[in-house]
């Protein structure tokens, strides 16, 4: 049985994969162009999950590595689910060593707060100081 393995080198993600998963089965993201996820994807910190040299996974950190990150497109393809993965790339994202002391982590999530929760995560303490701009539709245009 081939191991599973995590990566941040970019030079090994599959931006076809990528895309292919955000645009048609991510609910948070679907329609996104090719061009947005490489954007994204040359812009953040990348973890990328594979088995041997096949993607099965990724999720991408936007950060100023001192004070602020986020955490957002964290997926585990379907037939890859179930096998502890969502939690050792989470382990692997919370301990990585560049992003140690900052003040604040941020994501959104519709369905994996159970996840998050291990690892520390916590609702929005002071939601009437948030504040977003969303345009939903953008992707549509």
């Amino acid at each position: 049985m081939i191991e599973y393995r995590i990566s941040t080198d970019k030079n090994e993600l599959n931006l076809g994969f990528i895309h292919a998963f955000l645009s048609k089965e991510a609910y948070w993201c679907q329609g996104i162009p090719l061009e947005t996820v490489k954007r994204s994807v040359e812009n953040s910190l990348c973890f990328g999950v594979y088995q041997g040299n096949e993607q099965v996974g990724f999720a991408r950190v936007i950060t100023d590595y001192a004070t602020i990150a986020y955490l957002g497109d964290v997926f585990i393809v379907s037939a890859h689910r179930g096998k502890g993965l969502s939690k050792r790339m989470m382990e692997t994202i919370m301990g990585y060593p560049a992003l140690q002391g900052l003040r604040r982590w941020i994501l959104l999530t519709g369905d994996a707060h159970d996840l998050y929760r291990q690892f520390g995560w916590e609702s929005v303490k002071n939601p009437e100081k948030w504040m977003e701009v969303v345009d939903s539709e953008v992707y549509k245009r």
